[in-house]
């Protein structure tokens, strides 16, 4: 279909096609005006991503897309919704009733049917780059639409607060129960530490275990002194029960001894003279033999004395050994014995300190939950209330019957190019040599036509013989 063609069929049908386009444009602008007309009221809250006062940290979910997706499903959830309900008192009114058993047959609650009916008119938009949050709605009533818009907003900011605070009370709750196990635990741990340094006698500042160690040390040191002693003592007493026992030191410096022998030597030398003079059966010399025999004894008795008394040594000295000895190991057993307390004691004492820990720990978390349960500020703020706006938001009149204009147009021209397809007539030449195949001989003027050039026919008849388009073809027919 060539442009020439197309304007024939418009000429042709131009009344269907008038037709249809004044019925959509009217008709159009008939509905504009006769529907309600609806207001927009928007308010806007902003999403505080400050640092907790409470927690003295920042939340890094805040900064997240998700975390302002999840802010617009909380404010068209249910639960705001049923907030906003309950806080203009809706379920009061007796028209609202009275609506909701004629449009809701009674089917289901009311609160139900009101949550359906203001979220069907609710408008939530985030802003891509900012964390603010418009909140939309539309009424026939200005005024109902920006109280329920900023009824929206409060409801999001009490919601988004009682979501921070509710969840902080059941904690706190739950750190209580928490703080008072723990601290009978603490107690407990407490008093058997308590109990078992009072068994033991332990107090605070023991320094036993020092003194102890100390005591040891020494007793170790005299041991090995005293087993010295000892192991001389003993060569010396089994020298004194030899044959070198009058060779001993202590009876070569014992001065009787000395003084024995320097006498049994000058008897002895007397005794020489004497047998020399008078012979053995003189009474002198028998005297002489008699006082000499009786020095040897006497200084025999002083050796076995002396001597003697290296073995008493020696027997003392083994005694003090074996007692040192004996004192040593009960020094010992006792410090391994109070090692013992002691590392049982420090297991308690770790015990008490787990327990202190743990209820310090509970604490500072009950201390926090509690401040988080008596919070009164949500991340979320208003930022502007909606006022009654002062024109209505549709219907658009103007934008309807510019879209009315543009649909009516396209749908006159398929009007008008269906009836075309559905009662196909012949307009111009090109439709005879398209129908046909055969050229045109001539072309016949309208009856209607004014005048007639001979000369401008000729050559249009010319050119249809050949088979060429004639000029202005479209105002033949």
């Amino acid at each position: 279909m060539t442009f020439g063609q197309f304007l024939s069929i418009l000429r042709a049908r131009k009344w269907a096609a008038l037709l249809v386009f004044l019925l959509v444009v009217a008709t159009t602008v008939a509905v504009s005006l006769m529907l309600p007309k609806q207001y927009d009221a928007s308010a806007s809250v902003v999403i505080d991503v400050k640092p907790d006062p409470v927690a003295a940290m920042a939340f890094p979910s805040m900064a997240l897309p998700s975390f302002m997706a999840t802010q617009v499903d909380i404010l068209t959830s249910d639960r705001v919704a049923l907030k906003v309900i309950r806080d203009l008192k809706l379920l009061d009114s007796a028209q609202l009733r009275e609506q909701w058993q004629t449009d809701g047959q009674g089917k289901g609650t009311i609160e139900q049917w009101l949550i359906g009916s203001l979220k069907r008119n609710l408008d939530v938009k985030p802003s891509r780059e900012s964390n603010v949050i418009q909140i939309g709605y539309r009424s026939p009533d200005p005024r109902f639409a920006a109280g329920l818009a900023n009824a929206f907003a409060q409801a999001y900011i009490a919601t988004t607060l009682e979501l921070r605070v509710d969840p902080a009370k059941q904690f706190s709750a739950f750190f209580v129960a928490q703080s008072k196990d723990a601290r009978d635990a603490l107690e407990r741990a407490q008093g058997k530490l308590s109990a078992f340094q009072r068994d033991k006698g332990i107090i605070a500042a023991d320094e036993r275990l020092d003194v102890e160690n100390a005591r040891l040390a020494e007793l170790s040191s005299q041991l090995v002194q005293i087993q010295a002693i000892s192991s001389e003592s003993g060569s010396r007493q089994q020298q004194a029960q030899g044959a070198s026992g009058d060779r001993m030191q202590e009876v070569l410096n014992n001065p009787l001894i000395g003084g024995l022998k320097a006498d049994l030597t000058r008897n002895e030398a007397r005794l020489q003279e004497l047998n020399s003079k008078f012979g053995d059966k003189h009474p002198q010399v028998i005297e002489a033999k008699a006082s000499i025999a009786e020095l040897r004894s006497r200084i025999d008795g002083e050796i076995r004395r002396v001597t003697g008394g290296v073995s008493v040594t020696n027997t003392i000295n083994k005694q003090r050994a074996a007692q040192v000895q004996r004192e040593l190991n009960a020094q010992r057993s006792k410090l391994l014995q109070m090692k013992a307390v002691r590392d049982q004691g420090q297991v308690m004492v770790r015990e008490v300190e787990n327990a202190q820990r743990a209820y310090d720990s509970v604490m500072a978390r009950l201390n926090q939950t509690a401040m988080e349960a008596q919070a009164n500020q949500s991340y979320a703020n208003l930022l502007t209330s909606a006022q009654p706006p002062a024109e209505h938001a549709s219907p658009k009149i103007a934008l309807n019957t510019a879209l009315a204009i543009f649909l009516g147009a396209l749908l006159a021209v398929g009007v008008a190019l269906l009836l075309e397809l559905s009662d196909r007539r012949v307009r111009a030449p090109e439709d005879v040599i398209a129908a046909l195949g055969l050229p045109v001989l001539g072309v016949l003027p309208k009856p209607t036509a004014k005048r007639f050039t001979a000369g401008r026919h000729a050559l249009l008849m010319q050119q249809r013989v050949i088979g060429l388009p004639a000029p202005n073809a479209t105002k033949g027919a």
